[in-house]
């Protein structure tokens, strides 16, 4: 009876300090950050009927740029994503820079038009689209830091033990789309025009 009485509690200790619970915690935190994520990119998506028939109304001749924002984010919004699955979250991430491409060459043409730029309808969605990318940006961020402490967790020992036990992977994240770019640094020369830009997502 001692012996039993001994084993569980031993047990019981052993159990606390395994990270069970702050495995299951910080899952819970990837879970809820990640739905700001996607409840941010939908308040976008929500805002973009509304932009392209205020543009239509005074650029209705801008049909292929219009065309390009609604093709975007009709498919921004079917992608299906799992994000624990690396290949699900890239394709997501990469139908979202497409988004961000096309309503990228919407506001360059909307500068052509001064009296679009003075419509009142169009400056109160200009500026709750530039809150929105804001707040993407913010969710974007808390999810890849709730999944770097959880990543951290389920490596270090000896909670990675526990996660082993329990089939507590690695998550994947975030991440830049063209590293390559963002690591060369930009050639300055005042002696020659600059090249025109690549469109964004494109």
């Amino acid at each position: 009876m001692r012996t039993k009485l001994t084993i569980t509690l031993l047990a019981a200790l052993l159990l606390q300090g395994c990270g069970y619970n702050t495995l299951q915690t910080q899952d819970e935190q990837i879970k809820a950050a990640w739905g700001e994520v996607l409840n941010q990119y939908q308040r976008r998506a929500d805002l973009i009927p509304n932009l392209v028939n205020t543009v239509k109304g005074f650029a209705a001749q801008e049909q292929s740029v219009l065309l390009g924002v609604t093709e975007a984010r009709a498919k921004a919004t079917q992608v299906q994503v799992n994000a624990d699955d690396e290949a699900s979250l890239r394709q997501f991430q990469a139908a979202q820079g497409e988004l961000s491409g096309a309503l990228s060459r919407l506001l360059v043409v909307v500068e052509n038009y001064p009296e679009l730029k003075s419509d009142q309808n169009f400056r109160d969605l200009q500026a709750q689209l530039e809150g929105t990318e804001n707040r993407i940006t913010v969710a974007r961020n808390r999810y890849i830091e709730a999944v770097q402490a959880y990543n951290i967790t389920v490596r270090q020992f000896p909670t990675n033990l526990t996660a082993m036990l329990f089939k507590h992977a690695v998550k994947p994240s975030f991440t830049v789309e063209n590293e390559a770019a963002i690591v060369k640094p930009p050639a300055v020369d005042f002696g020659a025009p600059a090249p025109a830009p690549a469109p964004p997502g494109g």
